[in-house]
């Protein structure tokens, strides 16, 4: 059912915004169970490489197999484990853990402190999670594909994210400056790093119309945590 990775250990994640997790504050390791090319997936990858964590990367091959509906009844990943915890769906895995996390390990801080921010990068990871990403998903195109026809796929899919990028570029185009929101990368980029670059190599969604989105994406693929988490460098990858 699993492909096991060997831990991906602190050293190769070290190059990121802020510091890293010393040996000692990290006592057990976490798992992660993944599919290489689950957006959901990147984004967990992405938020445990900025914060340095090492992690056990269990790649699941089959999406039905009762052992793994043990960890998740509904049979999606991502599904991380943390001792006796085990928590499902990227956006409970990532807000579930951003206190334990901020605590844990300070730097780089997820959230912005200050409460006007905070809420920018709430609209922007609700934007994603619940206005694109479920509509793209493997489940709801294979669907249109049976009920409407295979050349519906594509046309679909561009029109979901085209409408949700519109609303992005609007959101954060008077906020963004290095990052979706500032000059630290926080809650919005971990959502949309992984959105933007599903969208343009697998989906060919046409950039032109959402500057500040292109921006980003750019540099986003300039940090390590990021590129590190493309699904193209799992090892479950099929290229």
């Amino acid at each position: 059912m699993y492909l096991y990775n060997d831990i991906i250990e602190e050293s190769e994640v070290k190059e990121r915004v802020g510091g890293s997790a010393t040996d000692t504050e990290i006592e057990m390791k976490l798992k992660l169970y993944s599919y290489w090319i689950s957006s959901c997936s990147f984004r967990v990858r992405f938020a445990l490489n900025l914060k340095g964590l090492p992690y056990d990367y269990l790649a699941v091959t089959s999406f039905s197999d009762p052992e793994f509906l043990k960890l998740n009844p509904i049979g999606f990943v991502p599904v991380l484990v943390d001792g006796d915890s085990v928590i499902v769906d990227s956006l409970a895995i990532i807000m579930s853990h951003i206190q334990y996390l901020e605590d844990k390990y300070p730097d780089p801080p997820l959230l912005p402190r200050d409460i006007h921010q905070r809420a920018i990068n709430f609209q922007a990871a609700t934007i994603v999670s619940s206005s694109i990403q479920p509509f793209q998903n493997y489940t709801v195109v294979k669907y249109i594909e049976e009920k409407v026809g295979t050349d519906e796929k594509l046309p679909w899919t561009q029109s979901v994210i085209g409408k949700g990028f519109m609303a992005l570029e609007k959101l954060l185009k008077d906020h963004a400056r290095r990052y979706a929101t500032g000059d630290e990368i926080l809650l919005a980029d971990l959502f949309l790093a992984p959105q933007l670059d599903t969208a343009i190599k697998r989906f060919n969604v046409d950039m032109k119309e959402f500057p500040t989105l292109s921006r980003l994406h750019e540099t986003y693929n300039e940090m390590a945590a990021f590129r590190k988490a493309l699904p193209e460098n799992q090892p479950d990858a099929v290229h």
